[in-house]
């Protein structure tokens, strides 16, 4: 699809020239902002391949806008299978947005995907989901003033105004807390918590000499912990599997714990190294040197932040005394090899505004939020 808008030219993604320049648009977007952390342009191209098990359930289509035969704006659009059998049938995303301060490019793209979603029967849209709710959602409305944790998305502050004057309102906030002092100093009333039901619960590292047995363990945890949660749509175990194995290429075993309870595992989580601070400088590439650089900082030099990324509850244990004790159980299995790191900060995130259980025992841990990321909803009409 072409199209004419005030000087601009909307070109579907079709081959991979093209996708090469929706891969680049976002550099010259950010390229006077010191908190922007340019992606890896290999793992880019991976995650928009169709070897991405997401698409086994989803399809999508992309757009560049282009002016003067430069690639200024992008967006996707998104219709997941999981999703509308679940929760909506003719309800599809938009995503990967990213545009210069001009309303004619916001306006330009938003038309378009919009157009093809009207196309695919849809009547509504939510938005951004980079690809889908298990990956990276949410356009981040505050805290500019940092960079981003590993896996988690940056805006320019105009972004959320301009999805705004395209007709679009929120529907939902997601947080991003952190905890700097987290990973030195247990609080009391954690310890408490976790010690008084020590004797119904037991704590162990993720086996990674039987990897595909325990992802599928952490992903039968994850989705009976989340299904009730807003946006739900479970993890295959295709998915899961490539996200698994993904992160055991990074993430220490020591970051990776299950937690048993009445016999069967209740609740586990996850800690991911933020890569962020191995590849803020790398721009984007890993030839000649970038690997090599990579593989210094995350083996010698480890990062000294984390995200906890991952983590879930059983649903049963969840309204009962149990439920927070496995929380706290898991979180303060991070502290020893986090100390041993020398780490500073941690990021809980994301965490639903509305899940005001999670929320409350982050913020006794000590965690406050430090960015917002808003998901917007748009009835096409």
């Amino acid at each position: 699809m072409t199209m004419d808008h005030a000087n601009i030219e909307i070109r579907a993604v079709e081959n991979a020239a093209d996708m090469k320049a929706f891969i680049s648009v976002p550099w010259p977007i950010y390229k006077d902002d010191p908190n922007w952390v340019p992606p890896l342009k290999f793992e880019r191209k991976e995650a928009f391949s169709a070897k991405n098990p997401f698409f086994l359930h989803a399809r999508w289509k992309a757009w560049v806008a282009w002016r003067g035969g430069e690639p200024i704006g992008r967006i996707s659009a998104q219709i997941d299978d999981l999703y509308l059998q679940r929760h909506d049938a003719h309800t599809g995303f938009f995503g990967l947005i990213e545009a210069p301060e001009d309303p004619a490019v916001f306006a330009a793209l938003f038309e378009t995907a919009e157009g093809w979603l009207r196309e695919q029967g849809m009547k509504t849209v939510l938005g951004p989901f980079n690809l889908g709710i298990n990956q990276e959602i949410g356009c981040l409305v505050e805290g500019f003033d940092t960079q981003p944790y590993v896996m988690m998305g940056h805006a320019r502050p105009y972004y959320g105004p301009s999805i705004e004057n395209q007709g679009y309102a929120r529907e939902q906030d997601v947080l991003a807390y952190e905890l700097d002092r987290y990973m030195y100093e247990i609080p009391e009333i954690v310890r408490r918590i976790r010690d008084r039901q020590s004797d119904k619960m037991k704590l162990r590292q993720v086996d990674r000499k039987n990897t595909a047995a325990e992802l599928e363990i952490l992903r039968d945890i994850f989705n009976d912990a989340w299904s009730e949660n807003w946006g739900f749509v479970p993890f295959t175990k295709e998915e899961f599997g490539t996200v698994g194995k993904e992160l055991f290429m990074i993430v220490p075993p020591d970051f990776t714990w299950i937690a048993e309870a009445e016999g069967e595992p209740a609740a586990f989580i996850v800690m991911i190294p933020n890569l962020n601070e191995a590849i803020a400088d790398l721009n984007g590439k890993l030839f000649p040197f970038g690997w090599a650089k990579l593989l210094w900082r995350l083996k010698v030099k480890a990062p000294k932040s984390g995200r906890i990324a991952l983590m879930g509850v059983r649903k049963k244990h969840q309204q009962t005394r149990l439920g927070p004790a496995l929380a706290l159980l898991t979180t303060g299995a991070l502290h020893e090899p986090g100390m041993k790191r020398k780490m500073e900060r941690v990021e809980m995130s994301w965490i639903l505004e509305q899940n005001q259980g999670m929320r409350n025992i982050i913020e006794k841990m000590g965690g406050i939020v430090t960015k917002r990321y808003r998901m917007y909803r748009k009835e096409l009409g």
